[in-house]
């Protein structure tokens, strides 16, 4: 299945009274890695919208914390794509320090289409199915300045 990678660096905003990252972060960041990962295959979110009226919201998002982050550590985020069905498909996170995983979890995205106000589930076009179903890494050219600050 297809997959993306990209990193950034934990901001003291992140962070909690203790100096940890706090919890709903891994979401915030799982969601920036959603449309990370889309873009990466050539199928960004804001393009979906203005051409053809599809968005991807999210159904369901799950959690597992395994280490603490803290300000300033540089993260790798993993996204691979874990299934395809009709008309959802579920995104695995991986969130890593270096060598070392600190949490991982899920996200569950309808392919829906906006029309008159109204929204509703379609089915995922056999094009973007087969894009999702390729192995290999999306195509990214992230360039992050704040990583070597």
């Amino acid at each position: 299945m297809k997959r993306n990678e990209f990193q950034l660096r934990v901001n003291f905003g992140d962070t909690d009274a203790a100096g940890i990252v706090y919890y709903p972060n891994y979401f915030k960041w799982f969601d920036i890695a959603g449309h990370q990962f889309f873009r990466s295959i050539g199928l960004p979110p804001s393009r979906l919208m203005r051409e053809q009226n599809i968005i991807l919201p999210l159904l369901d998002v799950g959690c597992t914390f395994e280490h603490p982050l803290y300000y300033d550590d540089i993260i790798t985020i993993k996204t691979t794509v874990m299934e395809v069905n009709h008309k959802t498909l579920k995104l695995k996170h991986e969130v890593f320090r270096g060598e070392v995983r600190t949490g991982h979890g899920f996200e569950l995205r309808g392919w829906v289409k906006e029309e008159n106000g109204n929204i509703f589930a379609v089915p995922i076009p056999n094009d973007v199915r087969q894009i999702l179903e390729e192995e290999g890494l999306g195509i990214c050219q992230q360039t992050n300045p704040w990583l070597h600050a």
